[in-house]
């Protein structure tokens, strides 16, 4: 899909703009054994079904202009996994993935079973340009990763959301 394909077209005075499309999302960590893990999702359906490293993310989702990017994260996590969170949010700060979108994230604390993920599905055409349309969920799982093993896993544009939280976990261990 192009950038411009990922964009939200508007016009003023005749002259079309695009704005790129936003997604917001939560990195989940938490402290095992003095170690650092963080929680990740796998995308779900059939593109996705035989790729592991640099395939997985954050639970993340678009939102609209009236919303708030952190309800918007919140909302996303949930329907994603299932879980909820809440606690302190640290910024991450946005990323730009390679096709334009804009992804901002937080950080929280937060622990449970990924073995008990429930994701929400959506609709996707399959094969594509087929006109036939499959039901997948959104994620097929989630799991808990060193930060190590995680950069590995994470998609390459999100990268640094892993780095960011670690320079920031570390800053607040060292007052």
């Amino acid at each position: 899909m192009s950038p411009r394909q990922l964009c939200v077209r508007f016009t003023i005075n005749r002259a079309v703009h695009f704005v790129p499309k936003r997604s917001a999302g939560l990195l989940v960590y938490r402290l095992r054994e003095g170690a650092l893990e963080v929680f990740l999702v796998h995308p779900g359906g059939p593109f996705w079904a035989q790729k592991d490293l640099g395939a997985w993310t954050i639970p993340k989702g678009e939102y609209l202009d009236h919303e708030e990017p952190l309800q918007a994260a919140l909302r996303e996590f949930h329907e994603e996994t299932g879980f909820h969170v809440d606690g302190d949010f640290l910024s991450l700060g946005a990323i730009t993935q390679a096709s334009g979108k804009l992804v901002s994230a937080w950080a929280c604390k937060g622990d449970f079973d990924a073995a008990k993920l429930a994701s929400n599905s959506c609709e996707i055409e399959w094969p594509p340009r087929s006109g036939r349309r499959i039901a997948i969920p959104e994620v097929d799982r989630g799991g808990w990763f060193s930060t190590a093993e995680a950069g590995q896993r994470i998609h390459k544009n999100q990268q640094p959301f892993l780095e960011r939280l670690v320079k920031i976990l570390e800053k607040q261990n060292h007052r």
